[in-house]
């Protein structure tokens, strides 16, 4: 067999168990305040989020494109397959460290961030696509801000025109609600979170030469989206606990809140084809919403750590890529 499929196929696996482990690492981010408020059974809740996420992965394609394109010019790269190769395995390192240790990390981050590291250690700093990667990173830092602001003046207008509602029947009735926000939510992590294993594997097809434009294939697709559902009925307990459970205690009308206005900040990346991390964005809702019931109920010291585990991602990411990758040169190259 050509040596060019053997590593292709290496990229493909690997893609693939990105995308899987970001599934359960990411299941968090679509049911957590539906599960914390019981509105509807954790296994449930994990197959409508896996059923959803995989629904959404098959619809769009745009930010697939953005990461096939945006962070370097994969036709103009010397090794493109071996630099793939090493930003998938620092990003599943860093999704299986984070994950094991119940943080609810950016699998968006990780990815972009080892990718980048990995092209500057074969290429060196000429090889990175400045202004598309700036704009990517522009937009990683800027949703959280976003989701934060939308999801404290949602919560702050629910309080108002809620004011005289019995605590009961409102509760019952975001419960409800809640059953169609996950399913929202699960659907805008598929458009957006498998587009990227979906972004890395046409990255590799590209600089390979096997086409010479940035279309996903029907194979990508499938694969990509079948990858992030079984991850996601896998579920993630450790990160579940920790979005619902440990930055605030989350009423159904609270989760209802963050649930929607995460759902509208992905939605619209997707359409403008910007890669965002559900992750950040998700907690960044919870935080706002938190924010508006009453700021003293954060539970600002877990919410520090996870933003701290933000800060560090990228940074950590691109240093672990370039080692990767010059372990591989060292070894094959």
């Amino acid at each position: 067999m050509d040596t060019t499929y053997v590593i292709l196929s290496i990229v493909v696996v690997l893609a693939l168990g990105f995308d899987f482990i970001n599934g359960f690492h990411d299941t968090a981010n679509a049911i957590a305040t539906t599960v914390s408020t019981r509105a509807l059974k954790p296994r449930i809740a994990i197959m409508l989020a896996a059923t959803m996420n995989l629904v959404g992965a098959l619809t769009f394609t745009g930010v697939a494109k953005t990461i096939g394109g945006k962070v370097a010019d994969p036709l103009t790269l010397q090794h493109g397959e071996q630099i793939v190769i090493a930003a998938l395995i620092s990003a599943i390192l860093w999704n299986l460290l984070t994950w094991a240790l119940g943080i609810p990390s950016s699998s968006s981050h990780t990815l972009i961030g080892s990718l980048a590291g990995a092209v500057i250690s074969a290429e060196g700093f000429d090889g990175i696509n400045a202004s598309g990667f700036t704009s990517i990173v522009q937009g990683l830092i800027l949703s959280p801000i976003i989701a934060f602001s939308i999801g404290f003046v949602v919560m702050w207008l629910f309080k108002i025109i809620f004011a005289n509602q019995s605590p009961h029947q409102l509760n019952k009735g975001f419960r409800t609600g809640q059953i169609l926000t996950a399913a929202l939510q699960s659907f805008a992590h598929g458009t957006n979170d498998a587009q990227k294993a979906m972004g890395i594997i046409v990255f590799a097809l590209m600089s390979a030469n096997i086409q010479q434009t940035d279309s996903v294939p029907l194979w990508v697709k499938l694969s990509a989206a079948i990858a992030m559902a079984l991850g996601t009925s896998i579920g993630g307990w450790k990160i579940i606990k920790t979005m619902g459970t440990k930055i605030f205690k989350i009423e159904p009308i609270n989760g209802f809140a963050a649930d929607i206005t995460s759902f509208g900040v992905i939605m619209t990346a997707t359409i403008t084809k910007f890669p965002v991390s559900s992750t950040h964005v998700i907690t960044s809702a919870i935080l706002g919403v938190g924010s508006a019931k009453r700021f003293s109920s954060v539970k600002w010291g877990v919410a520090g750590k996870i933003v701290v585990s933000w800060i560090i991602t990228i940074p950590i990411s691109m240093i672990v890529a370039a080692g990767v990758y010059q372990v591989i040169k060292w070894l094959f190259l």
